[in-house]
């Protein structure tokens, strides 16, 4: 693999790299923890309101772990695919019993606890430790997939051959390494996206094999967007709204009002239940989860 990729990458990181909190030093390891579930699938504009809401909120895993999972829902409002909230509060819950309220350090502790897979531990150990680890998400495994393999997109599911070459490519030393996935995440977000590359602010263009090969256009499976207007995940959004503003249960009536198809309507209530994001209190009356 081609180790002449680092020095300008990070170099470029250390010019362009946004000031965002969970960088910063005080964020700490649950800072890092937290912007990791929140930035899954949700851009850094929607994320920061509800992260610096959060953290003030629950400094600590020990303070999210001590109010009702429910809570964690609400807070999270509109970021989409609240699950992630559920997971977040788990895991809070398992640091608060199992490691003294404190994030663990180790790689496989962190991947041991609820809710956390290889990325977010990877991410988690690299981010807050420093540690030396590869670090795939959809914008560093699009930037491996263009300026290495010479591929417009990478595979819609991490693969083996991706993280071959994700170690391959990885630094030795351990901070080096860290920095490295930070620098390759953000060229990936800012440089190097999807829809439009800009190839002539990339500091690895002129190494670039996809470049090199004259950018061919991507000849996989087709690549499809995301739908959400009429969908049931837009459904579920306008039922948890409800609930979320709500100062406590909530009849059925009122739940009926937010989506005119009933057959669709029932059917994403009966998902949050099952998700374990609302509980029925009896017959016709829900709540977020206590």
């Amino acid at each position: 693999m081609s180790k002449d990729l680092h020095a300008p990458v990070i170099d470029w990181f250390d010019d362009n790299a946004r000031d965002l909190p969970w960088r910063r030093p005080d964020a700490g390891p649950w800072g890092v923890m937290v912007s990791e579930f929140m930035l899954q699938q949700t851009p850094v504009s929607r994320v920061l309101p509800v992260y610096e809401h959060w953290l003030g909120r629950w400094p600590t895993p020990a303070a999210l772990a001590a109010e009702p999972a429910g809570e964690a829902v609400r807070a999270w409002g509109r970021l989409g695919y609240p699950r992630r909230a559920l997971r977040l509060h788990a895991a809070a819950t398992a640091i608060a019993q199992l490691h003294g309220g404190e994030v663990p350090r180790d790689h496989a502790q962190l991947l041991a606890l609820p809710g956390i897979g290889e990325y977010t531990a990877a991410a988690v150990a690299s981010f807050a430790y420093g540690q030396r680890h590869a670090v795939l998400d959809t914008n560093v495994r699009r930037v491996f997939a263009r300026a290495v393999t010479g591929t417009q997109f990478p595979p819609q599911a991490t693969t083996a051959a991706e993280r071959r070459t994700a170690a391959g490519l990885l630094p030795a030393e351990e901070a080096v390494a860290a920095r490295w996935a930070a620098a390759t995440m953000e060229l990936g977000a800012l440089v190097c996206t999807a829809r439009s590359p800009e190839c002539v602010r990339c500091p690895i263009a002129a190494r670039c094999a996809w470049r090199l090969a004259g950018s061919p256009a991507h000849d996989g499976p087709p690549r499809r967007g995301q739908t959400y207007a009429g969908t049931d995940r837009q459904v579920r959004g306008k039922l948890l709204a409800v609930l979320r503003e709500a100062h406590g249960p909530v009849e059925q009536a009122v739940l009926d009002r937010v989506w005119d198809e009933p057959v669709q309507r029932a059917r994403a209530l009966d998902g949050l239940v099952a998700d374990g994001l609302v509980e029925p209190v009896e017959a016709g009356v829900y709540r977020l989860p206590g």
